[in-house]
């Protein structure tokens, strides 16, 4: 009676856990809407809302780390349960850093607000966004399903992510190239364009994270990045 009521009250906690991790992907999946929504539309009222929006996705992080850290503690989960602790909490770490590239999406939104403009990258942008909000979402419905199959599709289209994002920075550089004055604006929207495709990468690690799950492996990282830009950003997700 005593070991059924541990093991009861162990699934309800990591139940809890979960919970907390599915929340926070629903607002990381409205950050990165709200965001590239804002920078369609030069909406700097709603950029705010996304930069302010992060605390609350930041705290939904540190609690799933301090409740599956207690749960260790305290429970010693072996096998299925161990993985299954360890996998929620390298997911909500990657959910976090998603929150954080919308969040400088947002920042640099509001960076560009009165400045140049250039239509057609901002609409691309917009475009590669819906594709890696796709890739977020489905990483954490195969992961909710324990489904490898799907976990796997997810993997492959990172490939397409990479590149979409070297199209888009050779237009990018294009722009600059040909006159002067696209290259503040240009630059934002490179930076942009790189927290969307590193956005990918971590769908990507989501969906390695269901295979880690249910197969107790990780896959082989011999994926190359088509990543084949010379100018590499350094990376601001403060």
């Amino acid at each position: 009676m005593s070991d059924k009521h541990i093991v009861s009250s162990f699934d309800r906690d990591l139940e809890s856990i979960q919970a907390t991790v599915m929340k926070m992907g629903g607002l990381v999946e409205k950050a990165l809407s709200d965001a590239s929504a804002a920078l369609k539309a030069g909406d700097v009222d709603q950029a705010e809302r996304v930069r302010k929006g992060d605390k609350t996705i930041d705290e939904l992080d540190f609690a799933v780390k301090s409740d599956a850290a207690r749960l260790l503690a305290l429970r010693s989960p072996t096998a299925g349960d161990l993985r299954t602790v360890l996998s929620v909490m390298e997911i909500s770490s990657h959910l976090e850093r998603c929150g954080d590239y919308a969040k400088n999406m947002a920042k640099r939104t509001i960076a560009m607000a009165g400045s140049g403009e250039i239509i057609e990258s901002r609409a691309a942008l917009g475009r590669m966004s819906k594709f890696v909000e796709a890739m977020v979402d489905d990483a954490l419905d195969a992961y909710i399903q324990r489904d490898v199959a799907k976990a796997g599709e997810i993997i492959e289209r990172d490939r397409e992510a990479d590149e979409i994002y070297n199209t888009l920075f050779r237009s990018l550089l294009t722009h600059m190239m040909e006159d002067h004055r696209n290259i503040a604006v240009g630059m934002h929207l490179h930076f942009i364009a790189k927290n969307i495709e590193r956005v990918g990468d971590h769908a990507t690690a989501i969906a390695e994270q269901t295979i880690y799950l249910v197969t107790g492996e990780l896959p082989d990282d011999d994926r190359p990045k088509l990543d084949q830009t010379s100018l590499k950003p350094q990376e601001s997700v403060d």
